[in-house]
């Protein structure tokens, strides 16, 4: 259950590249050991929001507050420090690195160690010694998120985990976030374009529309009400798992 203490705020940020600005005047709280879920449509900011926690965009007005620390104008390196992990939509592993070595170099006390993180995922086991470059795209991704947790991260941000992969790897990958969510006493934060597996992961939903928060409240109003969905970010969510299977790589 999630503590009352924010771990993670954001105040008044607009945020995006260079003088181009995508978010305008967001304000989010996540308490400690809070799970929440991200949606909307392409394009609305999800991915920005997520770059802009973790130091990959630029600021132009906003405060970014790790557990009371403002971290807005820090480096990613020293955000990852006081307790950011990230698994970006990208993947970003080390190609000419093994798995071993990918969660070597990240590695810090604390819960997660390169070796705990092989029992969330056992496919890697059989792949330790494989090069970043020899996995597929699941086995990338699993390997992704690992190395962010080795990090022992305060809060894990998770940006499109379920992206092109194939559905039996989107089950796998639920079901460890499921564990990680159960079990963890980390903050989590999930943009997902699946509203199904985003709804059904965190209790708390946000909405994004045009670079803006549009809604923020609990994820079962949205599961319930499938037209307000629809309306919100414009895709059937009983339609996304077809949408999924065609993106395939």
């Amino acid at each position: 259950m999630a503590d009352t203490a924010s771990v993670l705020e954001l105040a008044g940020v607009s945020a995006g590249y260079a003088d181009t600005v995508v978010l305008e005047e967001i304000d989010l709280r996540v308490s400690a050991g809070e799970v929440v879920s991200i949606i909307g449509r392409n394009g609305v900011g999800k991915t920005t929001l997520l770059a802009t926690i973790m130091g990959h965009t630029t600021l132009h007005a906003g405060r970014i507050d790790l557990d009371g620390r403002d971290v807005g104008r820090q480096k990613t390196y020293r955000r990852v420090w006081q307790g950011l992990g990230y698994a970006p939509q990208e993947r970003e592993i080390f190609p000419s690195l093994t798995v071993t070595q990918n969660l070597a170099i990240a590695a810090r006390d604390g819960e997660y160690s390169p070796e705990s993180v092989f029992d969330l995922f056992p496919r890697l086991v059989e792949r330790r010694q494989h090069l970043g470059s020899q996995l597929s795209g699941g086995e990338q991704q699993m390997l992704a998120i690992a190395r962010a947790l080795v990090g022992n991260p305060r809060v894990l941000l998770m940006d499109e985990p379920s992206e092109g992969l194939a559905p039996i790897i989107v089950e796998q990958l639920q079901e460890t976030m499921t564990r990680l969510r159960d079990t963890s006493a980390m903050a989590i934060v999930l943009v997902e374009q699946n509203s199904r597996i985003a709804l059904e992961f965190a209790e708390r939903c946000l909405v994004m529309n045009r670079g803006r928060i549009t809604r923020d409240g609990p994820s079962q109003e949205l599961r319930d009400d499938h037209e307000l969905l629809h309306r919100l970010i414009g895709v059937e969510a009983g339609n996304q798992d077809e949408q999924q299977e065609r993106r395939i790589t």
